[in-house]
């Protein structure tokens, strides 16, 4: 009763204050009213997979845990009913959480199969068949660039790249991309972003959108401004995390502003209040019309770069368990009462105590009011930092005007988060509020949001219960022999470096039919600094004692080389420094035992034997401080002293960028 009374006055406002409350509380009204027209269109809610590999372990779910993941994504009035998907175009390189296949390794290749954004694409149409879809690339393949780490020198190729993927999209999958991007957060050039418009329209996508550039308001907004071409292709400028404010010039190209990548935070309370202010706020301080997450969902080891920066978690496949963190609940106070096409009212949108509200309408009579009191502390964003400001207990009066001067009710949800028992309350309906007279009153306390809105439609539903967490199997195998795998890429092998695909060995007539190959043979144009070896990590990041055994099969003679490894403690955009227990061999007949991927930690080296194009087996035993290594099943060295780090994934990977196949890898 309390909760209600405190959350809703109907009717006038003349009664004593809520219980509790004390003195009255600052008491403030606002008007909302179409006849003068209505503000910016609004463009939608969205979430971004990529960027790189943050959906890596969600295809290797079982069902129906899986569906249900998707469900609370994308499954409109359900949870998240995220309008939007944005997807990085894989580009063979490390991209923050690992890398992503491109569709074209190499310049005679296309495959429009690899890796598992075009699996989600689908799976996000399938229930919300409205659902906008983006296109990004983080990396490119190094082909592209001709040997130099850039990939504006041949802007032609590149222009042919991107939209093979579209057409690819299209044609293999039947989806339509919606808006594509130029190059995640790195420099553009205003003579590739025209190419591209030029290359899509000559394949008739003239409906694809160009979003620019992803990267800060300026200089794409400026260099709009005097290049008038240029403005004429780029049809929305996104900027990344921009802390809810835009800039003069970006308003003055009358261009849509997005917030095109935003969020990243690890999704707790304080993530939820990070996002409900950012949802608000980047419209009411910066005109921006649709704000996008990094990221969807956190389906990556977690101690990888920023572990649960997703609006939910499933990061254990092997177990089935998932947790829907509040962020997706705070999302649908926005998302199931508006979509795109929509119009935000023309109001301020400040609140006096603190906080902020938007209004939108569809037009037709509909109103959807969205209004957050998030307090400093408990809305930090992880970028930028956040200005101090104060928000207290307040009494909004809303009067309806215009066209919404005839609604008598309006439908509540609330959220209010609670830091001091932990006890939060998430989306749960309230009962509706009489609007008496075009006017109703609430009173609002500190971190609450609440949608106010004539739509009927809400709902919170839920799914069974999830299995329990569980560790990652202590012993683990693969064989790889799959006839016709639904995926590229062994399950839970997370890539840093290069990229392991599925291989049928047609030259081999006995047990190394189905391998997993190692397929990046050319460094990428890189996002940010990827090793010089490649490496694909799996297993439990605290891991200390194990053995792991594979199958290595080098094929670069003369300088070729392969690993298997243990302990290994980094990844992500963090791959070069990557330590652990490297245990090498190469084609030249040598072998080391490193303490770093780098090989600069040299802690046994020796003769082996092994050749190129020939199958051997390695073993690598990490007990305590010591380690042993055997091949072909002989001891090889042992009683290597290994110190640090102490723990860590298991992993496999290459010398350089060069083809390699690995077979039966067990990690017990």
């Amino acid at each position: 009763a309390a909760l209600l009374w405190g959350a809703i006055l109907l009717g006038c406002s003349c009664g004593p204050g809520p219980p509790g409350v004390g003195a009255a509380p600052l008491a403030a009204t606002y008007v909302l009213d179409d006849a003068d027209g209505l503000g910016r269109e609004f463009d939608g809610i969205g979430a971004v997979s990529g960027g790189g590999a943050t959906s890596r372990l969600l295809v290797n779910y079982q069902e129906p845990y899986r569906s249900q993941i998707l469900d609370y994504l994308f499954k409109p009035n359900f949870g998240a009913s995220l309008h939007i998907l944005k997807v990085e175009i894989g580009g063979d390189a490390q991209s923050t959480d690992g890398t992503e296949p491109s569709h074209m390794h190499y310049e005679n290749d296309e495959n429009y199969f690899r890796g598992y954004e075009w699996w989600l694409m689908k799976e996000a149409k399938k229930r919300n068949p409205k659902i906008k879809l983006i296109g990004l690339p983080w990396a490119f393949p190094g082909w592209i660039g001709r040997g130099e780490n850039w990939p504006y020198d041949y802007p032609d190729i590149t222009a042919y790249y991107i939209v093979s993927w579209i057409l690819g999209a299209k044609q293999y999958h039947d989806l339509d991309i919606d808006y594509v991007g130029i190059w995640n957060e790195r420099a553009f050039s205003s003579k590739y972003i025209k190419l591209l418009r030029y290359t899509l329209d000559k394949h008739g996508l003239e409906q694809v959108r160009i979003i620019a550039s992803d990267r800060l308001w300026e200089p794409i907004s400026f260099v709009m401004l005097i290049d008038s071409e240029l403005h004429g292709v780029v049809d929305v400028i996104g900027a990344h995390y921009p802390g809810t404010k835009t800039v003069k010039n970006a308003i003055l190209t009358e261009k849509k502003l997005w917030s095109s990548e935003d969020y990243s935070t690890f999704n707790n309370d304080v993530g939820a209040g990070c996002w409900a202010r950012i949802l608000n706020q980047n419209y009411v301080n910066g005109n921006m019309t649709s704000t996008i997450a990094w990221n969807l969902v956190a389906s990556y080891y977690e101690e990888l770069p920023f572990g649960r920066c997703g609006l939910m978690t499933a990061q254990e496949p092997w177990s089935g368990h998932y947790k829907v963190e509040s962020p997706i609940w705070i999302t649908a106070h926005t998302t199931q009462f508006t979509q795109p096409g929509w119009s935000y009212l023309q109001v301020d949108g400040h609140l006096e105590g603190g906080g902020s509200f938007v209004a939108l309408t569809d037009g037709l009579g509909n109103l959807t009011i969205i209004i957050e009191t998030m307090s400093h502390n408990h809305s930090k964003c992880i970028r930028p930092p956040l200005p101090n400001f104060s928000v207290i207990p307040q009494r909004a009066t809303f009067y309806l005007r215009g066209s919404f001067c005839m609604v008598e009710t309006l439908q509540v949800w609330h959220s209010r988060l609670d830091f001091e028992s932990g006890n939060s309350t998430l989306f749960q309906q309230l009962h509706p509020v009489k609007v008496w007279k075009g006017r109703f009153t609430l009173d609002l306390n500190v971190d609450e949001v609440y949608t106010l809105t004539t739509l009927k439609t809400g709902r919170k539903c839920g799914c069974p219960e999830p299995p329990p967490p569980q560790p990652f199997p202590s012993n683990y195998k693969d064989d790889f022999n799959i006839r016709n795998p639904p995926f590229s890429e062994a399950p839970n092998f997370a890539d840093q470096t290069g990229v392991f695909e599925y291989f049928v060995n047609g030259s081999d007539p006995g047990d190394h039919v189905f391998t997993l190959r190692q397929v990046v043979v050319q460094r990428p144009i890189t996002w940010v600094s990827d090793a010089d070896q490649t490496i694909s990590v799996i297993g439990n990041f605290k891991w200390v004692n194990l053995t792991v055994t594979c199958d290595i099969y080098i094929e670069k003679p003369r300088d070729g080389g392969v690993f298997i490894a243990g302990r290994v403690d980094n990844g992500g955009i963090y791959v070069r420094r990557t330590k652990g227990v490297f245990f090498w061999v190469f084609a030249d007949g040598t072998y080391r035992v490193t303490g770093d991927l780098g090989g600069k930690e040299i802690l046994m080296k020796g003769l082996s034997g092994v050749r190129d194009n020939a199958w051997h087996t390695l073993t690598l035993n990490i007990q305590g401080n010591s380690a042993s290594g055997l091949l072909n099943g002989y001891p090889l060295w042992e009683n290597v002293t290994v110190s640090k780090p102490s723990n860590g994934w298991a992993a496999l990977g290459t010398r350089s960028f060069e083809f390699a196949q690995f077979d039966n890898f067990h990690v017990e």
